[in-house]
C-alpha cells in the first residue's frame, strides 16, 4: 500500500526512472486517449468536479491506467491508497476501507483507492469492496488488461463507471518521446535523435508509453555516458535539465529543440542498449505487403518454419495482430477449407484470443494456429465453389424458387400452392429424399467438387451419393485422387 505524499512525488519526479518523471500532473499533459478526455465528459468530471465516482480502467499495458488513478487522487488533494492484487488480500482491502471511512468523518477528505490488475482478485476480495463503493467511502480507480466483463463481478462493475483505454498511436509514442527530450524533467535538449532511432522507438514501444520511455532511458543512459567517456551506470537516472517544471502545456510535435553540445542517440546504439534490432518493415509501403505476402503463401505452401519467420517479423514490427489473425481466418477457409474443417475454428479462436488477453500473450495463440493451418491438407474446393455460384448470380441464371420451397407459415399461401409437394427430410430412413431445391436454370449445376486431400477424401463419396438421391441419378464412381 502506499499513501499519496507530494513530497514523495516530487522527489521522484526529480530523480526516479524516465517514465516516473515525466508522468503527467494533469489532464492536458495525457498522451492519447482523447475519448475519454473531451469537455464534459465523465473522466474530465471525476477530475475537475472532484466527483465520487468510482471507475474501471480497461486497457492494454503503457496507456494510462495508473496515471489516470494519480491524476484523480490530485484533485480536490483527496488521500490516495494503492492495492495490487497480486500482493493484497481481504484483510488489506478492509484495512483501508476502515481508515478511508475514519478519515472520513473526522476530516472529510476523501480516499482515492487505486487496485492495479484487479482481475487478480477473487469473487470474495472484489465483493468486498462493493459497500464502501456503493456508500461512497472510497473513490474506486481499478485498473485492468482484461475483459472486465468476465473478470470483474456482475455488482462491482454496475457501481464504476467502465472506461477503455486504447494503444498510444504512433504519433501519440513519437510525441512522447520528443517530449521527453526537451521536457526539463527529461533530458531538457542534452540529447538528440536520430530519425531512425524515433522510429525504432515507435516500433518497439507498439502503444505502450512505458516501454517507450524504458528504451529512450536505456538508450540516453549509454550515449550521455559514451560522450562523459565513461561505462553506463546500470540502475543510475540519466542527466536532467534541471528542476520539474510546474504546469505549462506538453511539448509535442515537431522535433525537440537542441541545446549546443547535445548529445545525439543514433539507431546504432539504440539497439545495443535495448538488446533488440530494428526490423527493417514499413507498416503502410511494400514490406507489409510483402511479408504479408510470403506469410501467407509460406502457410498454403506448408513450409510451417517460414510462416513462423513471417510472423514473428510482423509481431517484432509492430504490425497490427488483428490484421495477421484475418489473415489466417481467410486462409483457413479459402486454402485449407473442408479439407480440415476444423482449420476455420482454430483460426478464430486465435483471433479471439488476442482480443481477450492481447499482446504478448496472445501471440502463443496466434503461433498455434499459424502451426495449424501450415501442416493442415490444403484445398481451395471452397472458394471455388462460391465464385463459380456466384458467376452464376452475376450473369443472371437466377430462376424462382420452386414453390414446393416457398414460405407456407403466412395466410393465403396454400392458395398459392406454396409448399405444397415438399418432403421433409427427417420422414425418410437416410435423412435424404429425391426433391429439387435449385431453381430450374442450374438444376444440374455442381459448383462445390472436393479434393482428395484430408476430410475431402471422405466428403466426396457423401456428396455424391447426396446429388445421386436428390437428383435420382446413380453416382458417379469415386475420383482416384492422391492425399
Amino acid at each position: 500500500m502506499s499513501l499519496f505524499d507530494a513530497d514523495a512525488a516530487d522527489t521522484l519526479a526529480v530523480s526516479g526512472p524516465l517514465a516516473a518523471r515525466l508522468r503527467p500532473r494533469g489532464l492536458d499533459e495525457l498522451v492519447g486517449q482523447r475519448h475519454l478526455l473531451a469537455e464534459g465528459s465523465p473522466l474530465r468530471r471525476l477530475v475537475e468536479g472532484g466527483g465520487t465516482t468510482s471507475v474501471v480502467l480497461w486497457g492494454p499495458p503503457g496507456t494510462g491506467k495508473t496515471t489516470l488513478a494519480h491524476i484523480v487522487s490530485r484533485a480536490g488533494r483527496r488521500r490516495f491508497r494503492e492495492l495490487s492484487a497480486v500482493t493484497a488480500g481481504v484483510k488489506d482491502v478492509r484495512a483501508v476501507v476502515d481508515e478511508a471511512r475514519n478519515t472520513l468523518s473526522m476530516s472529510g477528505v476523501r480516499t482515492v483507492l487505486f487496485i492495479d490488475e484487479v482481475h487478480r482478485f477473487t469473487r470474495t476480495q472484489q465483493d468486498a469492496l462493493l459497500p464502501s463503493v456503493e456508500k461512497g467511502w472510497v473513490t474506486l480507480v481499478a485498473a485492468t488488461t482484461e475483459n472486465p466483463f468476465f473478470c470483474v463481478v456482475a455488482p462491482l462493475l454496475s457501481r464504476s463507471l467502465l472506461l477503455t483505454l486504447e494503444p498510444l498511436t504512433d504519433a501519440d509514442i513519437a510525441d512522447l518521446v520528443e517530449r521527453a527530450v526537451a521536457d526539463p524533467r527529461g533530458y531538457g535538449g542534452r540529447l538528440t535523435l536520430t530519425a531512425e532511432a524515433r522510429e525504432h522507438l515507435v516500433q518497439i514501444a507498439g502503444g505502450d508509453a512505458r516501454r517507450a520511455l524504458t528504451a529512450l532511458e536505456a538508450g540516453a543512459e549509454a550515449a550521455l555516458a559514451a560522450a562523459a567517456g565513461s561505462p553506463p551506470i546500470s540502475g543510475s537516472p540519466p542527466i536532467s535539465g534541471g528542476p520539474p517544471i510546474s504546469g505549462g502545456p506538453p511539448i509535442s510535435g515537431g522535433t525537440a529543440p537542441e541545446v549546443p553540445g547535445a548529445v545525439p542517440l543514433g539507431l546504432d546504439l539504440l539497439e545495443r542498449a535495448v538488446n533488440r534490432a530494428a526490423v527493417r518493415y514499413d507498416r503502410e509501403g511494400d514490406q507489409h505487403y510483402d511479408v504479408v505476402s510470403a506469410f501467407i503463401k509460406s502457410m498454403r505452401g506448408g513450409d510451417v518454419d517460414a510462416a513462423l519467420h513471417y510472423l514473428a517479423r510482423m509481431l517484432e514490427a509492430g504490425e497490427d495482430p488483428r490484421f495477421v489473425a484475418r489473415r489466417m481466418i481467410i486462409l483457413a477457409s479459402e486454402d485449407v477449407g473442408m479439407a480440415d474443417p476444423g482449420a476455420l475454428a482454430v483460426a478464430v479462436s486465435a483471433a479471439q484470443a488476442l482480443e481477450l488477453v492481447g499482446l504478448p500473450e496472445a501471440r502463443l495463440a496466434l503461433a498455434q494456429a499459424v502451426i495449424h493451418l501450415t501442416l493442415a491438407p490444403k484445398s481451395n474446393a471452397v472458394i471455388k465453389a462460391i465464385d463459380a455460384a456466384a458467376a452464376d448470380v452475376r450473369a443472371g441464371r437466377l430462376g424462382p424458387v420452386p414453390s414446393h420451397l416457398r414460405d407456407a407459415h403466412y395466410r393465403g399461401a396454400g392458395r398459392l400452392g406454396h409448399g405444397a409437394g415438399y418432403q421433409y427430410p427427417h420422414d425418410h430412413p437416410d435423412g435424404v429424399v429425391r426433391q429439387q431445391y435449385a431453381p430450374d436454370v442450374i438444376a444440374r449445376s455442381d459448383y462445390y467438387h472436393p479434393t482428395g486431400h484430408g476430410f475431402e477424401r471422405r466428403a466426396t463419396e457423401r456428396l455424391q451419393h447426396l446429388r445421386g438421391v436428390l437428383r435420382g441419378q446413380p453416382p458417379e464412381p469415386p475420383a482416384d485422387n492422391a492425399d
